[in-house]
């Protein structure tokens, strides 16, 4: 009897010991982290779906069935608060780039924002004036008071209890994977990356650009530049070479009714030539100013390289346009200092650089002015084609003639 008894309980330890070592799904170590790289990449389709592009920027409404869904989720798999992450990234908008951003690296550095970017985050999710002022229109049911706000520790060790049950010990760095993986790629990599290093579809007023046009791995957060010109928008690709999986995901949840877009970025249309640009066309002009400050920086450049080549046909000292060419189509304060004394330069000695960085400023006179009528600003436009058709430069003649073309 007592043989009959300890065989039973060392079968039962035995299988305890296997069931620790391999949990329910006895799977190999490289399908838990195949596991894990699924499950983090719903956690960024729920970052980028719900709380940035839902919450924060109110482009898609979402069902409630997919609401509480993504909720739940992000409880478990990162313990952050929908109001905190909100107001958090809304304030990052509001300041971005200048002091009060949270986790901007012009303000604080690459080097902390990239490392210690969730540092940051949490230091931010405390202030209770970022939370009051810019929170608003987040949840506020019985759910989030009373389960999610205040117990992040109980929804992350809750998903640790899950990772151990369905993967034993391999579930330990099941869990260290989906820990580490919004800090690395959010608060690491767009938050730093996406201000510091990258391509820029668009001139927009801060540093943000796209870390790659292929947004799969971060949920189309990488099109960071494309985001930051058009906040509002629910897609994030705007050219055709780029790709939004996070857009993707949202159309899905569209066709089955859980989501409903609210806001797409613009896209500038064109018809005939007018004899001379209208209020019509002025209003097409600003609401694109971003794609046509993006087509001018382009010209610019372009203007730059032949420069650049004539100067080499005379085996003259190109640095000052070489300089130029990467530099001259950015705002003056993107910048830096140590290239400006080449860029003076350049200007001073390339007239048609200086035309065309010159008449650039003027065309953005045209969105930035607050004192004038729109039948001023229309005269306005219509005396800065004139000047540019008139210039001799080919690059500012044909840019005006397409201006002339554009209808809202």
């Amino acid at each position: 009897m007592f043989s009959s008894d300890y065989g039973l309980l060392s079968h039962l330890w035995d299988g305890l010991i296997q069931f620790l070592a391999d949990g329910l799904t006895q799977a190999t170590w490289w399908q838990a982290i195949i596991a894990a790289l699924v499950m983090t990449h719903i956690t960024i389709a729920s970052v980028t779906i719900y709380l940035h592009r839902h919450s924060a920027h109110r482009s898609l409404d979402l069902h409630p069935i997919a609401s509480h869904f993504f909720r739940f989720w992000l409880w478990m798999t990162t313990g952050m608060v929908t109001k905190e992450w909100t107001a958090i990234h809304r304030k990052h908008h509001a300041k971005c780039e200048h002091e009060g951003d949270p986790h901007s690296p012009v303000v604080f550095g690459i080097k902390k924002v990239f490392f210690e970017g969730s540092e940051l985050y949490r230091a931010e999710a405390k202030n209770q004036e970022t939370l009051a002022r810019y929170g608003h229109n987040t949840p506020d049911d019985w759910v989030e008071r009373n389960i999610y706000t205040g117990r992040s520790r109980l929804g992350v060790s809750l998903m640790l209890i899950i990772d151990v049950a369905l993967f034993g010990a391999l579930g330990l760095t099941v869990w260290a994977i989906q820990m580490a993986w919004i800090p690395v790629t959010a608060a690491g990599i767009i938050n730093g990356i996406g201000h510091w290093w990258g391509y820029r579809n668009f001139e927009a007023a801060d540093a943000s650009t796209n870390v790659s046009p292929w947004g799969i791995i971060i949920g189309g957060e990488e099109l960071h530049n494309n985001h930051h010109t058009y906040p509002t928008s629910a897609k994030l690709s705007v050219k055709p070479y780029e790709f939004d999986i996070g857009w993707m995901y949202i159309t899905i949840l569209k066709t089955f009714g859980l989501a409903s877009v609210k806001k797409l970025p613009p896209k500038m249309a064109f018809g005939a030539v007018k004899p001379v640009a209208d209020e019509k066309t002025l209003e097409a002009i600003i609401a694109n100013r971003y794609e046509v400050m993006a087509g001018y920086a382009r010209e610019l450049r372009v203007a730059c390289q032949r420069e650049v080549e004539a100067l080499k046909s005379r085996s003259g000292d190109v640095s000052a346009l070489e300089a130029a060419r990467r530099w001259l189509h950015r705002d003056d304060d993107k910048v830096p200092a140590a290239v400006k004394p080449q860029l003076a330069q350049a200007r001073a000695e390339h007239p048609v650089l200086d035309k065309m960085v010159t008449m650039r400023e003027e065309l953005r006179s045209l969105w930035t002015g607050t004192n004038a009528t729109r039948e001023q600003l229309a005269a306005d436009l219509q005396a800065w084609c004139r000047r540019a058709e008139e210039s001799g430069i080919a690059a500012l003649r044909d840019f005006s003639i397409q201006l002339r073309s554009a209808r809202a």
